[in-house]
């Protein structure tokens, strides 16, 4: 590839994503001042598949220059999309919505479930044929609830499992429109499936249980798609219009930043404000849960970006109560549960989590790997086949504990670790160079 900027890090032939460390973080002072967190991974994800359909070139600043999103930048640029830049800054020259040439090679994802189902949906439209696979996890999520809609849409698509595990082989070719009711509110699928509508000139309707983030509604409304969202909730797509490119600057991922916000909640003392962050309605879950357990939030300077919502979030320490997070309030801080529950554990009274079997899916079984890392630092958790039950506030005791090679659940044991009085020692957390590169520069107190 160049010098585009896309050789992965690292020991050569080890993947950064495979490679093991073990840090200990130790309790520190307070949380004061203002920091900023990398760019947000959904949008950065769709601004550079979206960039790559459109008609000419866009210019995306503020990428997340994390393994996901270089993994999907390395996908598109075999799908023969040239792309040149670096670090957070890259150009894209879109080839236009059948502009996708057939891959010369396997499009390895690397541990990105965001790129391997959004790309399912983006090759609807590939005159060829092209193999999808990912790391050990990715080989172990399942792929059924997109491609089930996606063949309804003529695509071919096959794999393990009766085609629900990858690999995936997938063959393009004329694309249908479907009316289609998910049985899950699910942003990936969603994604999925009106990437592939862009192809097709007749009217797809989408429905969903709840509103998933709608990060692709908004930037695919703003580059032209013929997209609207009626009353009742569906999404309507007429496909057949190109997509007209334009730049992007993304924002502050709100996923990296509850790190910190919930750390500014529990630390003694703490002051803290993040900035610029996105703060789409259908991601602020998180913000809602912690209001509700009283912290001392608030949002400064809300703005607009590139038409989403975009602010500086303040927080204070604050004693913290119990509260259920279930329904949408779940489905809208879905990938922020592990840290959330560890404020749940700082919280006084018993906290119920429900409505989250996705979780035990992702990269690793989060419910079970949160329960485990904390329970193994003195929380009072019980695992429920979709949910937990977190009592507190917690006896923090110190210990060593284990990622399982998931970015979140070590960046859950860094901030526990600021309360725990000798430290916490935490294996694999490379990992975090998926989603939040720079965390353990920010997190001063390890080592």
């Amino acid at each position: 590839m160049g010098d585009s900027g896309l050789k992965a890090p690292g020991t050569a032939g080890v993947s950064p994503a495979a490679m093991t460390d073990t840090r200990i973080v130790q309790a520190g002072g307070p949380l004061v001042g203002r920091i900023r967190v990398p760019g947000d991974k959904s949008l950065s994800h769709r601004a550079a598949m979206f960039a790559a359909i459109a008609e000419g070139p866009s210019r995306i600043t503020g990428f997340l220059a994390g393994e996901d999103c270089l993994d999907t930048l390395r996908c598109l640029q075999a799908l023969g999309v040239p792309i040149v830049g670096g670090g957070t800054e890259w150009d894209v020259d879109g080839v236009g919505l059948h502009g996708l040439r057939e891959p010369e090679a396997i499009l390895d994802v690397g541990n990105s479930g965001t790129s391997i189902r959004l790309l399912l949906g983006l090759l609807a439209g590939l005159d060829g044929f092209a193999v999808l696979t990912g790391d050990a996890s990715i080989r172990r999520r399942p792929m059924g609830r997109v491609a089930r809609p996606l063949r309804k849409m003529g695509m071919r698509i096959d794999g393990r499992a009766g085609g629900d595990l990858a690999p995936l082989a997938v063959r393009g070719g004329p694309v249908s429109a479907i009316a289609y009711e998910s049985p899950v509110a699910s942003a990936q699928v969603k994604s999925a499936v009106l990437l592939a509508a862009l192809r097709s000139p007749e009217l797809t309707t989408y429905r969903e249980p709840a509103l998933s983030r709608d990060h692709t509604e908004r930037m695919l409304a703003a580059m032209g798609a013929d997209l609207r969202r009626r009353e009742d909730g569906a999404i309507l797509l007429r496909g057949g219009r190109p997509l007209a490119a334009r730049d992007v600057q993304v924002p502050g991922d709100l996923s990296s930043a509850a790190f910190w916000l919930v750390a500014g909640a529990i630390v003694p003392g703490s002051d803290l404000v993040v900035e610029n962050v996105g703060l789409n309605p259908s991601r602020t879950g998180l913000l809602d849960v912690l209001l509700a357990m009283g912290a001392d939030l608030a949002v400064e300077d809300a703005r607009d970006a590139a038409g989403e919502p975009v602010g500086d979030v303040r927080v204070r320490h604050s004693a913290l109560r119990a509260t259920t997070v279930a329904g949408d309030l779940l489905t809208r801080s879905i990938d922020e549960i592990p840290i959330l529950t560890l404020a749940l554990a700082c919280a006084a009274g018993t906290s119920e989590i429900r409505d989250a079997a996705e979780l035990r899916v992702k990269e690793s079984d989060r419910l079970a790997a949160v329960s485990r890392v904390l329970g193994a630092l003195g929380a009072r958790i019980e695992e429920r086949p979709d949910g937990l039950i977190v009592t507190g506030p917690t006896d923090w005791r110190s210990g060593g504990v284990a990622s399982g090679g998931d970015h979140r659940i070590a960046m859950t044991a860094a901030i526990a670790g600021r309360l725990v009085p000798d430290g916490v020692e935490i294996e694999d957390t490379a990992c975090t160079e998926t989603s939040y590169p720079g965390f353990w520069e920010t997190t001063a107190d390890s080592r």
